[in-house]
């Protein structure tokens, strides 16, 4: 789930809340469209880049709390010298006042139906998710979607999914980072224990294997669990399944060396992998220096094709 979603519907049950939708931009502009930011008479959440457009933008959606739910307004903004801002672009804007009467679709997986349609109604936004849709080519010029508009986005586009496979102390420092970044978890462990570990799904370790099957192309895989077999087992699957740009392997360069020669052994090509793992250049052994490594590691990976995967 997108951490917007998660604080709409948070502000939702505690009043009236507000979201600034970033539906085009044209040039340069601070934010790209799809960003959005929840809004409360008394907080934020999010970004749409901060300077003098996000600060019109939150008066706008404040102004908009007064009104009755479901208000909306699509605005025009010229990033220039009228607004304060050097930028040169043009941004279109959604500003919406919640309906909780239409807010279903805010805690609704998007796994399987990662397109959100929106309909434009008078006094409401009607909104639902679907499996498959077309994209609607939005301009940040011309005519503004008005009643009767239709508009398909999709949820997540360029965020790269990532197995995590280990929820000891490397795993939750990893997991702890992620919000805010593009990078959707989906975290796994084999023992007991660790099911009280928010986000962590626990899986038989005769089975956690494939749970990579479900991993779709452009995914990245971390492998970090308690025990050396079952790393290999993981990796060893990962490398058989393919598709992952990015496979992941903790440990030392002698736990490398022997992995290595038994892929090898079993006719499973390692040119995929990776480890030790982490961006180099960041030295130290404390988890948090090692997520901060891997996921550096993580964001400089190619990022172009993640949209069209998810949309196909």
């Amino acid at each position: 789930m997108t951490g917007w979603r998660e604080a709409a519907r948070a502000a939702l049950a505690k009043g009236p809340a507000a979201m600034i939708s970033i539906l085009a931009t044209e040039g340069s502009a601070p934010r790209g469209a799809g960003t959005r930011m929840i809004v409360t008479a008394d907080s934020v959440h999010a970004t749409i880049g901060g300077g003098r457009l996000e600060y019109q933008a939150v008066g706008q959606a404040r102004a908009v709390l007064g009104l009755s739910s479901g208000t909306w307004r699509v605005q025009d903004w010229p990033l220039g010298p009228l607004l304060g801002q050097c930028c040169g672009g043009r941004v279109r804007l959604l500003i919406e006042r919640l309906d909780p009467a239409h807010a279903d679709w805010l805690g609704l997986p998007i796994d399987d139906a990662p397109f959100l349609v929106s309909h434009f109604h008078a006094g409401h936004i009607e909104r639902r998710l679907e499996r498959r849709a077309s994209l609607s080519p939005l301009s940040a010029r011309g005519e503004r979607p008005g009643e009767g508009a239709r508009i398909v986005e999709l949820l997540g586009s360029g965020q790269r999914p990532l197995w995590l496979f280990g929820a000891g102390h490397v795993g939750q420092a990893i997991a702890r980072r992620l919000p805010g970044l593009p990078l959707r978890l989906n975290w796994f462990d084999t023992r007991p224990e660790t099911a009280g570990i928010d986000g962590v799904t626990v899986v038989d370790e005769d089975r956690v294997a494939h749970c990579l099957t479900d991993a779709p192309a452009g995914a990245a895989v971390l492998i970090l669990t308690h025990d050396h077999a079952l790393d290999y087992r993981l990796t060893a699957a990962a490398l058989r399944h393919g598709g992952a740009d990015f496979v992941g392997l903790i440990g030392s360069a002698t736990k490398h060396a022997r992995f290595l020669s038994r892929l090898r052994g079993e006719g499973i090509d390692p040119a995929g992998l990776t480890c030790p793992i982490g961006l180099p250049g960041i030295v130290g052994k404390e988890p948090d220096v090692i997520a901060m490594a891997v996921i550096a590691q993580l964001l400089t990976l190619p990022r172009a094709h993640l949209q069209e995967e998810v949309a196909a």
